[in-house]
């Protein structure tokens, strides 16, 4: 597996930025590549929450949450991921208090197809693409927590 990592420090509390995130139906509503979240379980979110991210370019991949830690965060796994040349993905975020601040850290770890050649384009391409995006989810996540 591949390991991405980033991280950013929001000027809000804990507590602020759990409200934005724990909304986990509504992730469109910071994440810029998400167009819309269909909603792929019923009742209380937590472990076993599943949600479809559609994306502008008509491509969509289903989340299923594999950790729930109500106040610091979630973890996920990524299937129905056909657009993308992965075997397997999963992601988390982790929300860890700094000065009244918080210190989101952003994972996404993945296993490309096509072996050696694929590992290349992971390390490479992948890791820019997917930088990007993170930090893009990031910079969204922060707004969206200074106007709650």
């Amino acid at each position: 597996m591949i390991h991405h990592e980033r991280s950013l420090i929001i000027d809000a509390k804990p507590d602020t930025v759990w409200k934005v995130l724990s909304r986990y139906m509504h992730i469109d509503e910071f994440a810029p590549q998400i167009t819309s979240v269909d909603a792929l379980t019923d009742g209380e979110l937590g472990l076993g929450s599943r949600r479809r991210n559609n994306f502008a370019n008509g491509t969509s991949v289903v989340e299923e949450v594999t950790e729930w830690k109500p106040g610091s965060g979630y973890a996920v796994r990524l299937s129905e991921m056909a657009a993308m040349p992965l075997h397997e993905a999963g992601s988390e975020i982790r929300i860890t208090p700094t000065g009244g601040k918080s210190k989101v850290t952003w994972t996404f770890d993945y296993r490309v197809k096509y072996g050696p050649l694929g590992w290349l384009l992971g390390q490479t391409v992948m890791k820019m693409m997917m930088g990007k995006i993170i930090d893009a989810n990031l910079q969204g996540l922060s707004k969206r927590a200074q106007g709650v």
